[in-house]
């Protein structure tokens, strides 16, 4: 008695466990369209920066892989139920099947079918939707082929800025950490003017429109004015030469044109040490600085918070431009127009128009988070 009454209370939980499956199956039948729906309305509540057209389309595609992935599952305990229907028939016969080889036979068999026909479906469906997205990142034009043509070595730290002179002769710029800058020959990449007036790191350099006169900024809280005297070769007419030299010749000027890496190249560089004009007036780091045009003024930023505008002439602070909550970043000014343009990090930017010498405007342009 006690034997059978455990059997039969061993297929009494069976088939309660094969009713559970059933209905937990016309659970998730009844209620296909209810959770398919609810994503679809949870999205749409949520703020998106995609076009309502690619979010419809993603959500479709969403709601298709879960119908598909949901009827798979119901396939599975479907087919799980019938190989433990077969084993109670086979079972007074003294036969038995390994449901688990059975089913997984069978199951790899109908998911590789499904998993098959969902991927091509997916795939097709995927490309006809994003084909519009992907086509606007597509280049139209041939791909740009870059290479290292001239390389500029002598500081001896980092280099925070680089300027190119707007007059003859025309000559590289750099402004380092190491608290030189120094003026380059473009053409052969030898160092052609050492500034070291500078006591900290030369966060800028800026080139004077008309004049051989460098103005650079620097940790020291000062900014400098500085004139460079530098004389390039004339070069020659290529079309007369170029028959004329030789395999041989062109190496050896290419090995005196390059600079001696092993060696100090600023070193052999003509050094100015004392400027013409020195800036005094800021509190704080001079992280940049620029001309106004005709290269009477100049201004300059600082992380004092201040942006200050100065005579070139008598050294004098003619403005200084306050509003910047926090310390400044950076400092530019127009080629034609007497406008000045600063940058903080109080995420803001300001335009200051001096055109007018009598009204002083100033712009505020907000947008930036940080």
């Amino acid at each position: 008695m006690p034997t059978e009454s455990g059997s039969c209370s061993t297929a009494r939980q069976a088939k309660q466990k094969r009713k559970s499956h059933s209905l937990s199956i016309r659970r998730t039948n009844s209620s296909e369209q209810e959770r398919t729906g609810l994503p679809r309305e949870m999205l749409e509540g949520q703020d998106s920066k995609l076009p309502s057209s690619v979010r419809s389309t993603l959500l479709e595609l969403f709601g298709q892989i879960e119908r598909e992935f949901e009827n798979l599952y119901i396939e599975n305990l479907e087919l799980r139920r019938e190989i433990d229907t077969l084993n109670e028939r086979l079972a007074g016969e003294g036969q038995a099947i390994d449901g688990a080889e059975l089913s997984k036979g069978q199951l790899k068999t109908k998911a590789s079918h499904s998993t098959s026909q969902l991927s091509q479906k997916l795939k097709t469906t995927y490309k006809a939707s994003t084909s519009k997205i992907v086509s606007s990142f597509k280049t139209t034009t041939s791909r740009a082929i870059c290479q290292l043509v001239k390389e500029y070595i002598g500081h001896r730290d980092g280099i925070w800025d680089v300027s190119v002179a707007r007059t003859q002769p025309v000559v590289l710029g750099t402004a380092s950490a190491d608290h030189t800058a120094l003026l380059w020959s473009i053409e052969t990449g030898r160092c052609l003017v050492k500034y070291a007036g500078h006591m900290g790191s030369v966060n800028s350099i800026k080139f004077h429109p008309s004049e051989q006169l460098a103005l650079t900024a620097s940790g020291d809280q000062t900014a400098h004015i500085w004139r460079y005297v530098v004389q390039l070769p004339t070069p020659q007419p290529v079309a007369d030469t170029s028959q004329q030299i030789s395999g041989e010749d062109e190496i050896e000027c290419s090995d005196k044109d390059e600079p001696d890496i092993d060696g100090d190249v600023s070193s052999d560089c003509p050094t100015v040490r004392v400027p013409l004009t020195s800036l005094k007036s800021h509190q704080g780091v001079v992280i940049a600085a620029d001309w106004l045009v005709g290269g009477k003024q100049v201004v300059t930023a600082s992380w004092d918070r201040t942006a200050n505008l100065y005579d070139v002439e008598t050294s004098e602070l003619v403005h200084s431009l306050t509003g910047h909550d926090q310390e400044l970043t950076h400092c530019c000014t127009h080629p034609t127009q007497r406008l000045v343009v600063t940058s903080s990090r109080d995420t803001t930017f300001r335009l200051w128009d001096f055109r007018d010498p009598s009204i002083h405007s100033v712009n505020v342009f907000q947008g930036h988070t940080e």
